[in-house]
């Protein structure tokens, strides 16, 4: 009788066994048993800038929906860094203006097939100066520049290559900054095995992978850009995602002290300060004149993992992208003061021709 019962207990544990075994790691999302208090701020406490959004299309059609879902965030002014250039950013300037010209500021971007062409950079120079006059307050540089990138001759073109300079000279001259994200996380270029974080993005995201040639070692293109930015002392930087640095908060405080001309945001890595959230605070401390408020993707309810971290003192909640980030996260807790400067304060510095009456003080 006890080997029956046996043999049927281990048969319906191997029935059990074999169901979950279906079950990939993204879905595996257990319920926590802590009991903590929870705070879902789905409304930042300010008005607040977005510096790195995206937005194809910002016709006069579109504009009525967006500025539904920003009011319901507390987003005074949306930063759109896909301007493009020409009659494109032309016509995107000219709806905003129709529809709400107080909302939306607009970063160009440059047109780089054919440089080293006799004439490529006088255009580019000029085509810029065209597209500011038609409402560009900013420039953004994606990282297809560092990555495919090439001249006339097909070689890659460095992020620090000297045909560019004039581009970024140009920026300074004009008052307007240049934000601009370089190569990709680290662990891209790692190998993905059992101690790499970034396994799961990895394994459901193959194309994201990188390797020394594919197209440089990642060491190579942040130095790369921190040459370019050490070279042009007169324009202001803002280095994307934290530059790549969220993870190692010392070591970007040292780049900080080192260019004074470079500012961060936190687009898409604010689940790597939610997991260090006493190092974090101090760092915001610190730099607090030096960090903006980023997103990246328009997903709007995902803002509220910002708002979270930055604004309460919450334990152990999730980030809304498992594949991104499987761990758990803790808010920071910041002061108003320091709230104002990443929401609004520091961008209103740097970028021109926000409207200031937008905001408290």
């Amino acid at each position: 009788m006890k080997k029956i019962s046996f043999i049927v207990l281990f048969c319906c544990s191997a029935s059990l066994f074999a169901q979950q075994k279906t079950m990939d790691f993204e879905k595996y999302d257990p319920v926590s048993t802590l009991k903590v208090p929870e705070h879902i701020v789905t409304k930042a406490k300010f008005p607040f800038i977005d510096v790195h959004n995206h937005q194809w299309n910002l016709s006069e059609q579109a504009i009525p929906g967006l500025l539904t879902d920003m009011d319901k965030l507390n987003m005074a002014v949306m930063v759109n860094l896909s301007g493009g250039n020409g009659s494109r950013l032309e016509e995107m300037t000219k709806s905003i203006r129709s529809k709400s010209p107080k909302r939306f500021i607009v970063f160009a971007n440059i047109d780089f097939k054919g440089i080293g062409e006799a004439g490529w950079t006088a255009n580019a120079v000029n085509q810029l100066e065209t597209d500011v006059k038609n409402g560009a307050n900013g420039l953004k540089i994606f990282k297809n520049l560092g990555f495919s990138v090439t001249d006339k001759d097909g070689k890659r073109v460095a992020i620090d290559d000297s045909r560019l300079d004039a581009i970024w000279e140009k920026c300074g001259a004009l008052k307007i900054p240049v934000l601009i994200h370089t190569a990709d996380p680290k662990p891209f270029w790692d190998p993905v095995d059992k101690h790499n974080e970034r396994w799961l993005e990895l394994v459901t995201h193959p194309r994201r992978k990188r390797e020394a040639n594919d197209p440089e070692p990642w060491e190579q293109l942040i130095a790369e850009q921190h040459r370019m930015f050490k070279k042009h002392p007169s324009t202001i930087f803002i280095a994307a995602h934290f530059g790549w640095y969220p993870n190692d908060l010392g070591k970007l405080g040292s780049l900080l002290n080192e260019m004074p001309n470079m500012m961060i945001e936190f687009g898409a890595v604010i689940a790597e300060l939610g997991r260090q959230p006493r190092a974090a605070k101090h760092f915001f401390e610190k730099y607090q004149n030096r960090i903006m408020f980023g997103k990246d993707s328009w997903v709007p309810e995902e803002y509220t993992t910002y708002f979270r971290v930055l604004e309460t003192e919450d334990e152990y909640f999730p980030y809304h992208k498992k594949y991104h980030a499987f761990w758990r996260m803790y808010g920071m807790g910041l002061p108003d003061a320091i709230l104002k400067k990443i929401y609004y304060k520091n961008a209103l510095r740097i970028i021109p021709n926000i409207d200031k009456t937008l905001f408290p003080d």
